[in-house]
């Protein structure tokens, strides 16, 4: 009879997984060392040995929908930039990402339940891990479904380095067809690639990094010599600025930072005749 502590025992001298386990034994009809040897023989022991290796290097991509209205970025590491460039990862990547698009996967765990060529994303890797020799990891994924009019759409920059995706809406359903439009979602990820804000805006910035740069002024007003009966006076410009460097809205346009985001939304959207927001954004960089 298998167990449910026998396909733990497995796992835990195999560090192979749950399922991968309970099938090794299913196959051996429960010979827990002939059960190892079939594990190492299909590669999967072999492939989680590698996974305690750092993966540091590897590509972020994305992929949106032909109408728009559905995307995702990915991240998937490996070890070093040798295979990070190669065709068989790169096509690895290809296969993951177009698969991706075409189902409904919300989150990272349904994302590796997706089939791929007849196996799931996560057995894929398995696969690849074996073939490849390096250990890979597929760290990040974020899906959006547009929530309204306007659109989705992504970005990739210094070659797969660094990837953008985010929401413009708009009140009309033309609006996203215009080139106006698409001139304007292609700046905005331009921008996010480049200056990499914390968040859309005050709010979204947490209250922990709020409280250590307040604390970081208040160090520097005491070295400063300042009185700190005026520290409640000076603290909320310096914070000021700080939420005008770092927050997306209130940033400086990377090509004309006399001009907010925020700003260049409103001018643009008087000009397409409709009002057009910045609905969502994430920005991943490769091994953040």
């Amino acid at each position: 009879m298998i167990t449910a502590q026998l396909v733990k025992e497995l796992r835990e001298k195999t560090n192979a997984g749950m399922m991968d386990c309970k099938r090794a034994l299913e196959e051996t009809n429960g010979d827990f060392d002939a059960a190892i040897t079939l594990l190492r023989e299909k590669g999967i022991a072999k492939a989680v040995k590698k996974a305690d290796r750092v993966a540091n290097e590897g590509t972020v991509t994305a992929r949106v929908s032909a109408c728009g209205k559905s995307g995702l970025i990915l991240e998937v590491n490996c070890e070093t930039d040798f295979v990070s460039k190669n065709d068989n990862f790169q096509g690895l990547i290809k296969n993951l990402a177009d698969s991706l698009i075409e189902s409904s996967a919300a989150d990272l765990e349904s994302a590796n339940a997706v089939m791929v060529n007849g196996l799931s994303v996560e057995d894929s890797l398995k696969a690849k891990i074996t073939e490849i020799g390096e250990n890979l990891l597929f760290r990040k994924y974020v899906r959006y479904e547009a929530q309204g009019e306007g659109a989705i759409a992504s970005y990739i920059h210094m070659g797969g380095r660094v990837g953008v995706l985010v929401e413009l809406g708009a009140t009309s359903p033309e609006t996203a067809s215009k080139d106006g439009f698409k001139e304007l979602v292609k700046d905005i990820t331009l921008h996010i690639a480049a200056l990499n804000p914390r968040g859309l805006a005050a709010g979204d910035i947490s209250a922990e990094i709020v409280a250590a740069e307040e604390s970081i002024y208040r160090a520097q007003l005491t070295e400063q010599g300042k009185p700190e009966a005026m520290f409640d006076k000076i603290i909320p410009g310096m914070m000021k600025k700080f939420f005008a460097e770092n927050c997306l809205l209130e940033q400086g346009f990377v090509k004309d930072p006399s001009v907010t985001v925020k700003a260049l939304l409103e001018a643009k959207g008087k000009e397409l005749g409709d009002t057009v927001t910045l609905r969502r954004y994430v920005r991943f960089g490769l091994g953040e």
